[in-house]
């Protein structure tokens, strides 16, 4: 009814075959997860009034908004202007006839140099929210995880990290509230890239979820515990329409939610780093996005043939995307399985 479809404005038929089918598919299918898991939570969740819940869906709800203005945007907005190169800018600085001009143009070279360092990393302008735009956001939302994770936790835990497979506590103190941020930032952008292909970013957030589930009964956190069940049972829903051919998409409405819900959850089982070995297929979705933006402002070149490192597999291998999507689906689930084994071996030890 309101034109909420996947649209493409190039064609991609030249490099990866079949992906221009997905232009008219609609999108924000997320919001299935996204409404489900927010309202079942705060009137049925065991401890609905619990602060930590009620953060995690602050984290959750925030990160949903921003990504549901970027999906409408990317539909009904305008082309963004492209960036001016940094050298421009300092060029002007110093040449500039106008001394208030100049003045202006010096107090806003931070700002110039924050978005020049994103387009870096391989951000570039479209119709949607940018990237060095949405930081922001997420920021807020990491930072709010970081003092839930710091000042609502038993105080005998404030400040310890657990180191998996060492089973060593490391105590950084204060340290855990830009710790938690780092986290939601990367998690939510890395969830972000992976939904691409059809049933890739919700089987591999099944699996990611899963994981916690299983560490959260362990420990006893009955309302994480019922939090992260509506999250994956809201997500295999999900999952059924949107097997390939997919009948409709996440969107960043549900990818940028759940990768921050993802990260809080974490957090708030005190495994935040279980998240390198549970969500490793995520870990390298996002490492080969940045290492092949880098590659290409500074170095001139191609890392992979394309980013996130799933195109590249579709295209180096001639792999089509239902295997792409399989192959990962397994290696999801193998990474769950092993840093479960892991978090046994270190509760045992």
């Amino acid at each position: 009814k309101f034109k909420i479809t996947r649209r493409l404005d190039y064609d991609f038929t030249t490099v990866i075959e079949k992906v221009n089918l997905k232009a008219g598919v609609p999108i924000m299918g997320g919001l299935i997860v996204v409404i489900t898991v927010f309202f079942v939570n705060l009137f049925f969740n065991p401890e609905n009034s619990s602060k930590n819940l009620l953060v995690l869906l602050f984290i959750f709800a925030l990160s949903a908004l921003l990504g549901g203005f970027d999906d409408v945007l990317n539909i009904y907005g305008r082309e963004r202007a492209k960036l001016r190169p940094l050298k421009r800018t300092i060029k002007l600085i110093m040449v500039h006839k106008d001394l208030s001009k100049r003045i202006a143009l010096i107090l806003s070279l931070p700002w110039a140099a924050y978005k020049r360092f994103f387009y870096m990393l391989g951000s570039n302008p479209g119709k949607g929210i940018q990237a060095h735009e949405k930081i922001i956001i997420q920021s807020i939302a990491g930072f709010a995880l970081g003092y839930a994770a710091y000042f609502l936790i038993p105080s005998e835990m404030q400040g310890l990290l657990h180191i998996p497979i060492a089973d060593v506590f490391i105590d950084i103190g204060l340290l855990i509230i830009p710790f938690a941020w780092l986290t939601v930032v990367l998690m939510t952008n890395a969830v972000n890239l992976a939904d691409g292909m059809d049933g890739l970013a919700a089987s591999q957030l099944i699996f990611s979820y899963g994981g916690f589930l299983v560490i959260s009964l362990f420990k006893g956190e009955l309302w994480l515990t019922f939090l992260i069940a509506t999250v994956i049972g809201s997500l295999t829903s999900y999952l059924y329409f949107n097997v390939p051919p997919a009948r409709f998409q996440m969107g960043d409405v549900g990818s940028l939610s759940l990768g921050a819900l993802l990260a809080g959850v974490a957090f708030m089982a005190s495994e935040p780093l279980m998240l390198l070995i549970i969500s490793f297929p995520f870990v390298i979705t996002l490492l080969s996005t940045v290492v092949q933006g880098i590659g290409r402002r500074l170095l001139g070149r191609r890392i992979f043939r394309m980013a996130p490192v799933h195109y590249h597999f579709q295209m180096h291998n001639d792999w089509s995307e239902e295997k792409v999507v399989m192959r990962l689906a397994l290696l999801g689930f193998f990474m769950m399985i092993f840093g479960l084994w892991v978090f046994f071996i270190d509760y045992y030890s």
